[in-house]
Order: structure tokens, then sequence, then C-alpha cells
């Protein structure tokens, strides 16, 4: 006989949602803490990383990791992919060159492959023959002079917009078109929300504070002391899983827990660009060496004109002294109190408008009619956690520092299938679930949505978070 357990999972990010959805539905009794009102309200995401290819440092394994967990996220979430390629270019100035990117775009293809062999439903990124395309500048110029097409459907078709705007005098070729497409933080927030509440297993618990967590070690209980506006409680659970985000630490401290952790606190800028309100771009990526003026360059379109903006200068995306280690004293990396404040109170109009306008600035030296667009809203921002002590990890998973307790490491979103199978083996382990439970991915939590509902509560949401409501939208061709 399986044993009756009940699960907290305290986090109701991405990685503390999409648990709490996942165990749900195999009939776990869950119930998922988060502070906030809404779901997923973390640190920006809008890339699906399907292989890595923003990242020239990370190693070969990594990114072939990155690619299978990308298939496993999409197939649990589609209805918050874009599915919009993305371009890779090189500036001249770069030191590095696209023939360099080759070898690994041709392993990509081939686990790609791979992974379609062994399932054909992980063919999510259309045919491992289109996993990557290459574009010379002759083929480029030819594509300057079509009509830029309303809904595309080619490839050809998707890097017309890209060969009109970008100065080709500025980038080395090949330009590299690649099938990783993009990820909305509004609908995943939207969709993990509704299907939770049509889960009768799993009791939802927003606004609501963890305050204290004690250890049973007789009854093999985790006693949880928690509060709301209207009153504190406190209820036993039999395992607990710590998916608090940069704020993990701060669980750790009340366990007692040795740990080793970094935080980095980072931001995301909307600007509105009225000249291509109705022009489908992919997104476009400008490679650059990280912490430097010429750290890369994000480009991601969404519906209405808005495009979200990284540079990973310490003027735009990356701050001085936003990336924190813990100390013996805790676990939980101390980031300067400005940062606190923007994360938990607001930005100062001045700052969204002089790193916008840096983000800007640093895109128009690529694309030049694009230091006409301005700041569409206050950033997207907030801290993440890195494991360990290498700032460039962008693998990682979850750890267990005690037998009934799982601690939720997740760099990048997509990790997050991979983060729950781990769990789910060890509750096979205890008992929990049945052995056939793992690796499960034919859940129907798709089909309590509609495109309607789901659209309109993630318009809320951006709403109530004080965003375009364009942001809820997929910036889609079909």
């Amino acid at each position: 006989m399986l044993k009756k357990a009940k699960i907290a999972i305290i986090g109701g990010g991405v990685a503390g949602a999409s648990t709490a959805l996942y165990l749900g539905q195999l009939g776990l009794d869950v119930t998922l803490f988060e502070k906030e009102t809404s779901l997923v309200s973390g640190p920006p995401f809008c890339h699906l990383h399907a292989g890595g290819n923003l990242y020239r440092e990370i190693s070969d394994k990594q990114c072939v990791t990155l690619l299978k967990q990308s298939i496993d996220f999409l197939r649990f979430y589609p209805f918050v992919v874009d599915y919009r390629p993305t371009v890779i270019a090189l500036p001249i100035t770069d030191s590095g060159t696209p023939d360099a990117l080759l070898p690994r775009l041709e392993l990509l293809t081939k686990e790609y492959e791979a992974l379609i062999q062994a399932d054909k439903k992980n063919k999510v990124l259309g045919e491992s023959t289109d996993y990557y395309k290459l574009y010379e500048r002759e083929e480029l110029e030819l594509l300057k002079k079509r009509f830029v097409v309303k809904k595309p459907k080619t490839s050809d078709e998707w890097m017309i917009p890209v060969a009109k705007n970008v100065n080709l005098d500025k980038v080395q070729f090949p330009l590299i078109m690649v099938q990783e497409y993009g990820l909305n933080l509004f609908r995943l927030a939207s969709g993990a929300a509704l299907a939770l509440k049509q889960l009768e297993s799993v009791q939802l618990r927003t606004q609501t504070m963890v305050t204290d967590i004690k250890e049973d070690n007789k009854n093999k209980k985790w006693n949880i002391k928690y509060s709301t506006e209207e009153q504190s409680q406190e209820e036993t659970f039999d395992y607990l899983i710590n998916a608090t985000g940069f704020r993990t630490g701060k669980i750790d401290d009340m366990l007692g827990t040795p740990c080793k952790r970094m935080v980095e606190f980072k931001a995301a800028y909307v600007s509105k660009w009225e000249e291509n309100t109705n022009t489908l771009f992919p997104e476009i990526i400008f490679h650059g060496e990280r912490g430097t003026p010429q750290g890369m360059g994000q480009f991601t379109p969404y519906p209405g004109g808005y495009f979200q903006l990284h540079g990973m200068t310490n003027n735009i995306t990356l701050y001085k002294d936003g990336l924190v280690a813990n100390t013996q004293l805790s676990c939980q990396p101390k980031l300067d109190q400005n940062f606190i404040d923007k994360i938990e109170k607001s930005w100062s109009s001045e700052e969204t408008h002089q790193r916008t306008s840096n983000a800007i600035e640093h895109l128009s030296q690529f694309i030049p009619s694009f230091k006409e667009a301005e700041v569409g809203s206050k950033p997207l921002f907030g801290a993440q956690q890195i494991p360990g002590d290498d700032p460039t990890l962008r693998v990682a998973e979850v750890s267990f520092p005690s037998k009934r307790y799982a601690r939720c490491e997740i760099v990048k979103v997509s990790s997050v299938i991979d983060m729950i199978d781990t769990i789910v083996k060890q509750f096979i382990e205890l008992n929990y679930l049945e052995a056939s439970a793992l690796g499960e991915r034919n859940f129907d939590h798709l089909t309590y949505l509609t495109e309607d509902t789901l659209t309109k509560y993630a318009e809320m949401l951006c709403e109530e978070r004080e965003y375009p409501r364009c942001l809820a939208n997929r910036n889609v061709a079909n």
C-alpha cells in the first residue's frame, strides 16, 4: 500500500507551481504556499533555451541537457511557447566567429534527431534537419528587397525583417537562425494558476507567509507555521519542497541546513517601437562578452511593437554588486537593500528611463532605426539563485539535504521537468508513488484551459503588475 503523504511546497514560482501541478495530477495531497497574490512573479524569462545557443561559455554537455529539458518543458507547457525562431549574430568587433558555433549546432541537431527517434512526440522544434539555417550576406541582401510577410511561415520569411533592419556592416557572416522559441511569463503564470485551481488534491495558499519550520524526527514530520493577514496557523507535513527561488537560503537557515549558493539580481527592459507595431520579428541575439560594454544584446519581440531588451553590460541588465554569495553565518546571500527595494517595492522612474534608454542605445548600434524606440513600461526584474560557486552554471535541478526535504535549484525554467522527475524518484523510494509515475507526461491540465480564458487571466496579471496587456499574448504568425 502507498503511504498517504502530505506534501508542502514553499514558493509559487515556476519551480513550485510546476511541481504542485505535476504532483497534484498524480493525485498527491499538495499544499502550495506563496507569499504574493499570484503565481510566477519572480525573475523574468523569455526564452526556451533549446540548446543554450545564447551562451557560448557553457559546455556542450550543458547545451545537450538544455535541449532535452526544453523539449520536456514545451510538451508540458505548450500554451506558454511563442513559436518563432531566434537569430544569432556575431558583431564584427567580437573575438569569436560564426564558424566556431557550427560544431555545437551540428551536435544539437544530431541529439534532437535522436530524441525524435526515441519518441515522436519530442518533435516540437520542427524537423531536425531545420534546427538551424545559415544566411550569408548575399542571401540577406536579396531578402532585404522582399516585402515583409504578415504571417511568416518559412525561415526566409522570418528573416526578412532582420535583413531590412540590422546593419549588415556591423555583423559577421553567416547569421544563424535556430529553432529556439520564446516563453511567455504571464501565460505560464495564468495557465498554472487556472490548472491548479481545478485540482482537488492541491491546496493553493497565496498571500501566505511561512514563518517557521521545525523537523519532528520522531514522527518524521515537518511542522510548518504560516500566517495570512487574518491569522497564524500551524500544520504538519510528511515532505517539504523548498522552491523559494533566490530566497532558498532563508528556509535552509530555518532548518540549519548547510549550503553553498549565489544570488544574482537582473533586469530586462520593456520598450515600445511604434515603427514596427505590426511586424513579426524573430528574437535576435548579438553575442558579446558578458560584463563589458560589448556584452550580449537580446532583442525579444512581443505583439503591439513591444520588445524586451537585455544587454549583458553593467549599465543595463547586470549590476555592480548584483552577484553575491552566501556566508558561513547564513545560507541566504545578502543583496544590497537597493535591490531588495526594487523587488519588494518599486523602481524609480529615473532609473527605469535611464536603463531602458541604455538598452535601446545598445541594440540600436546593430538595429539603427530602433533608436526611435521609447520606454514601454517598468522593467521586468528579479533575483536568480545559482547553486554552488560557478556563476556561468545554467543547468541545475534539485538537491536533497535530508531524506524528506527537496531543495529546488533550477537556474533556467526549462530545467523544471527534470527537477520534478528527480523528486518523483525519491517519492517512489518513499512509497508515496508507484514506479510507473516516473517520467509521466500524459497529463490533462490543458483540458481545463481555453485560449480565451488563459489569455484574459494573463492580461489581468499584466495589469495587476503594471505591464502592457500585449505582454500576455504570443507574437506568433498562426
